[in-house]
C-alpha cells in the first residue's frame, strides 16, 4: 500500500468543504485512496457507478438517487451519471454541510458542462496522478517546495535507476508486475479499455480506429511542441477529427498539454504548448521503448526523460506548500528552458532536463536568458542530470543530480 502524498490535503478540505471532486486517470488508486482515509474519518455511504443497478437509478432519477442515499456519501466514477451533479448541487444549496460528498471520476466532466462553475465555492477538485516516486520510495520531500527555498533543499541522491523509473511508470497495477513482458500486457490492456470503453462513452464519435495509431505516434513525440497540422498530416485525418480525438485523450487524463510561458519578456517566442503523457511507462510502451532501445536512441530517452521530470513536478505541485504554475519557454532562435514553475509571488524556477552525466556550462544558456528577462522575479535556475554531483554553475544556477527526484 503505497501512501498518497495527497491525502493531508484532501482531509484538509473535508471540514469546510461540502463536495470533494477526486479525478484522475483510470487506476491511478482514486477509489484505494479514498477508502484508505475515509473510514478513520468520517461514516460513508460507498456507491460505484460501475454497477449496472446503481447506475441505472442515477441516470434515470439524478434528484431522487441523491435524495435517497445516505449522507455522507463517496460516489465512485461519477462521469457515468454526470446528471448528478446539478442535483448535488440542489442539495448542497439547502445544506451545506462540509463533507456531504466525495466524488471520483476518471474523465474530466468539468470541460463540457460548466458544473465547475455552479458549484463555485461548494467543490474543491483535486487531481491525482500515477504515483509519484517519492510516494513509491516513501519519500516526503516536495520538490516543488524544495526549488522555492531560500536555500535551495535538493533531496539527497539515491541510487535510483532512473531509466527504470521513466519506463516503468506509475501505475500501481503496473508497477506490481514482476517482469517487463507483464507490464507490457498490463499497458495493453489499459489502452484497450480507454480506447473501447471510456472513450467511446465520453463521445458519439463512432469510428474510433484512428486512435491507437494516434496514441502511437503522439507517444513518439512526448516532450516536443504539440503541432496538429504536422500530426493530422502523418495520420492523413482532418484537424478538426484530430482536435476531438485530442480533448477525448485529454478527459481521460492520458496526456496533458505543457502550456508556453505566457509572461511577454520582449522577445518573440514559440506559443505551442508541449505534448505530455501523464504516465511515461505508458508512453514508453506506446512508442515500442525499451532500456536497448533507450541505449541506441538518446533521443528519444531525453524527449521521454522529460516528460518524466516535468510529471514529478507537477505530481509534486499537487501536494506542495508553494502553488507553483507549470510552463514551458522557447525563443524563437531555439533557446529554450524546458520547465518554468511560476508562484503566485512571481518567482521563477526554470528547470533545464539533459540526458547525460556530465553538464556543462553551455546547458545554462536558456536559463541566463530568462534570468535576464525577468530581473528580481528570477529565484535560480537548475539543470536536472543524470550524474551524482551537485555543481554551482554561477549565481542561482545549479546542476542537480536527477536521482535525488
Amino acid at each position: 500500500m503505497y501512501t498518497r502524498h495527497i491525502s493531508a490535503n484532501i482531509l484538509e478540505a473535508l471540514p469546510d468543504t461540502p463536495v470533494i471532486l477526486i479525478r484522475g486517470a483510470r487506476q491511478t488508486g482514486k477509489t484505494t485512496l479514498v477508502r484508505d482515509i475515509m473510514p478513520d474519518h468520517i461514516s460513508s455511504e460507498y456507491v460505484t457507478l460501475d454497477n449496472a443497478l446503481a447506475l441505472a437509478a442515477a441516470q434515470s432519477d439524478p434528484s431522487g438517487f441523491i435524495a435517497g442515499v445516505a449522507k455522507p456519501v463517496v460516489i465512485d466514477e461519477i462521469q457515468k451519471a454526470p446528471g448528478l451533479l446539478p442535483a448535488i448541487k440542489e442539495h448542497v444549496d439547502r445544506d451545506r454541510s462540509p463533507g456531504r460528498f466525495i466524488l471520483t471520476g476518471s474523465s474530466d466532466i468539468m470541460a463540457g458542462l460548466r458544473i465547475s462553475d455552479s458549484l463555485a465555492g461548494r467543490m474543491e477538485i483535486f487531481d491525482l496522478w500515477p504515483l509519484s516516486r517519492a510516494e513509491i520510495s516513501g519519500s516526503t520531500i516536495n520538490l516543488v517546495d524544495a526549488l522555492f527555498t531560500p536555500e535551495l533543499a535538493w533531496p539527497t541522491p539515491t541510487d535510483t535507476d532512473v531509466m527504470s523509473a521513466v519506463l516503468t511508470g506509475g501505475y500501481p497495477e503496473a508497477l506490481a508486475r514482476s517482469t517487463e513482458r507483464r507490464r507490457q500486457a498490463w499497458f495493453s490492456a489499459y489502452v484497450t479499455t480507454i480506447v473501447e470503453r471510456d472513450i467511446r462513452d465520453l463521445s458519439n464519435i463512432q469510428d474510433l480506429a484512428a486512435m491507437p495509431r494516434l496514441l502511437q505516434l503522439l507517444a513518439s513525440r512526448t516532450g516536443q511542441l504539440l503541432s496538429y497540422a504536422d500530426i493530422s498530416r502523418s495520420l492523413t485525418i482532418p484537424q478538426t477529427t484530430l482536435k476531438r480525438y485530442m480533448a477525448l485523450l485529454e478527459a481521460t487524463f492520458l496526456i496533458r498539454e505543457l502550456p508556453a510561458w505566457a509572461v511577454n519578456i520582449g522577445k518573440r517566442v514559440t506559443k505551442a504548448s508541449k505534448l505530455i503523457f501523464t504516465d511515461t511507462g505508458l508512453a514508453a510502451h506506446l512508442a515500442g521503448l525499451n532500456s536497448d532501445r533507450f541505449t541506441l536512441d538518446r533521443q528519444a530517452f531525453g524527449h521521454l526523460l522529460e516528460n518524466h521530470v516535468v510529471c514529478e513536478m507537477a505530481k509534486h505541485a499537487t501536494w506542495s506548500e508553494t502553488r507553483a504554475t507549470l510552463s514551458h519557454f522557447r525563443s524563437h532562435t531555439g533557446q529554450e528552458v524546458d520547465l518554468i514553475l511560476e508562484d503566485p509571488a512571481g518567482r521563477i524556477v526554470g528547470v533545464e532536463i539533459k540526458a547525460s552525466a556530465t553538464p556543462t556550462s553551455s546547458d545554462f544558456k536558456g536559463l541566463r536568458l530568462l534570468a535576464q528577462s525577468c530581473p528580481g522575479k528570477f529565484l535560480r535556475g537548475i539543470v536536472l542530470h543524470l550524474g551524482p554531483e551537485t555543481v554551482p554553475f554561477g549565481e542561482s544556477l545549479h546542476a542537480l543530480p536527477m536521482a535525488g527526484m
